[in-house]
């Protein structure tokens, strides 16, 4: 059987992924502190979604919800974070088999990977991608985006490790362990 990329399930995924990431980017981000940069809930969310519908519904929730915000926030999209989240998406989601939370268990080990995934691809894009998109796109200064970089990436790796590890336990209790159940005559 061929699977679809843009199967029913992941298109709705997206859309409530893109929503609640646009609600709280939006209502649910505190000032760090540094200019143009906060601590944004929205990524915990969007490492849930990433985890468990993939790869394609983590890259559009994350594409989609931010330029949502930005656009309604600061009337204009500044595409090089919004690559960024989409490329967060994608990254939390290309690793989903490694701390595959379906089969209802989300150990120690699995809790473990997932934050090793999610803070290396986070670190690169905020402290690689993003700063050098700002530098070739809107030709900003390079202290000023790399440092603006390294504190979203400190503060969004610290929200997914904290928020999204509680989001994801939650989530693999509602499932039924793998193995849980067995067959009876």
């Amino acid at each position: 059987m061929k699977r679809e990329i843009f199967s029913t399930k992941t298109i709705v995924a997206i859309g409530i992924g893109a929503a609640v990431f646009f609600i709280l980017a939006k209502f649910v981000a505190i000032p760090t502190g540094v200019p143009n940069t906060t601590f944004q809930t929205s990524y915990a969310f969007l490492a849930l979604i990433s985890a468990v519908f993939g790869p394609i519904a983590g890259l559009f929730a994350g594409l989609i919800g931010h330029a949502l915000n930005d656009a309604i926030s600061y009337g204009s999209i500044w595409w090089s974070w919004v690559i960024v989240s989409a490329f967060t998406g994608l990254g939390i989601g290309l690793f989903r088999k490694h701390y595959s939370i379906e089969d209802g268990e989300f150990g120690k080990k699995k809790i473990i990977s997932f934050n090793i995934v999610q803070a290396v691809v986070q670190a690169i894009g905020w402290v690689v991608i993003a700063p050098v998109l700002d530098i070739i796109i809107y030709a900003e200064p390079a202290n000023k985006v790399f440092t603006q970089g390294a504190v979203a990436g400190i503060f969004n790796i610290l929200t997914v490790a904290i928020l999204g590890t509680i989001l994801l336990t939650a989530y693999a209790k509602t499932k039924t362990a793998k193995g849980s159940l067995s067959y009876e005559d």
